[in-house]
């Protein structure tokens, strides 16, 4: 079966991708998982979501699990492992099956892959990717912030203006943040320490460092690998306002086009993706 459309991840962005594409009838697969954004279900609060007051992820994860299922839209379970280009349309591979879209729309998220050991284990319990998300937690607290790139030093200024303490660990030459509450260790974190909750970082001089939680502000990586000739920069997707990448009939919404990784950011670029595939199609 040739699929008007192939969405390939199911967080935030991938939802409203799938809700806009049903709406209009337009005939397309949705590979992910039927649970939806684990990510998202793993947050503690969203305080930013339109509508929504302080809601913790897993219900609003929950709410968005029902709007699809109330629309009867099907999900695919499966891993893409490559997509080709052919003519006018794209082969997708995921695992033994095969797929032909004449559209894709990439809401991948970012993935966090070369962290520390035992980070994957406490996201959501002290381990965060977004500052202007899950900073007000620590308010007055101890956290420790990796930062693999200095564009993300303003994230890491404002959750110095918060805490009570930051352990800065930048990841380049001639860092620019600083503080009375900032301290910038020699040593490096090499894993994270915890029970229920994060507790701090083991360096890699021995010492443990007591903290509250631990953002790690890096750059996502490269998604050309998945897709020959994808236009990347610095690990995300290139994307215009219309969500459309270097190759025809390829868009992209979500955290894999760049920071911000907000929810309400990643699904109103999925609602723009949609429209322009269905502009596409003419």
């Amino acid at each position: 079966m040739l699929y008007d459309a192939a969405i390939i991840g199911s967080g935030p962005a991938g939802v409203s991708a799938a809700l806009n594409l049903r709406i209009h009838d337009k005939r397309f697969i949705w590979i992910g998982k039927k649970t939806l954004s684990d990510k998202l279900s793993r947050a503690e609060r969203v305080s930013n979501y339109p509508g929504f007051t302080d809601v913790p992820g897993a219900e609003l994860n929950a709410a968005f699990l029902r709007q699809v299922q109330a629309m009867g839209i099907e999900i695919t379970e499966a891993m893409v492992n490559s997509i080709m280009p052919m003519g006018d349309r794209y082969a997708l591979m995921a695992g033994p099956d095969f797929y032909e879209a004449r559209t894709l729309i990439l809401t991948t998220g970012v993935n966090q892959s070369g962290g520390l050991e035992g980070e994957a284990d406490y996201v959501g319990r002290g381990i965060s990717y977004c500052a202007t998300c899950d900073g007000g937690l620590y308010r007055g607290r101890t956290v420790a912030v990796l930062c693999g790139n200095a564009r993300f030093e303003h994230e890491a200024a404002f959750l110095a203006g918060l805490a009570g303490k930051l352990y800065f660990f930048p990841y380049y030459k001639n860092p620019g943040v600083a503080g009375e509450n900032v301290i910038a260790p020699a040593s490096r974190p090499v894993a994270v320490e915890g029970d229920a909750r994060v507790t701090g970082l083991r360096l890699n001089t021995g010492e443990s460092l007591p903290v509250d939680g631990v953002f790690c502000l890096r750059d996502a990586i490269a998604l050309n690998t998945l897709l020959p000739g994808l236009a990347t920069e610095d690990g995300h997707i290139v994307v215009d306002r219309a969500m459309a990448t270097n190759l025809p009939g390829v868009f992209a919404a979500g955290d894999c086009t760049g920071r911000p990784y907000q929810y309400a950011k990643a699904v109103g670029e999925g609602n723009v993706a949609a429209h322009s595939v269905i502009d596409y199609l003419g």
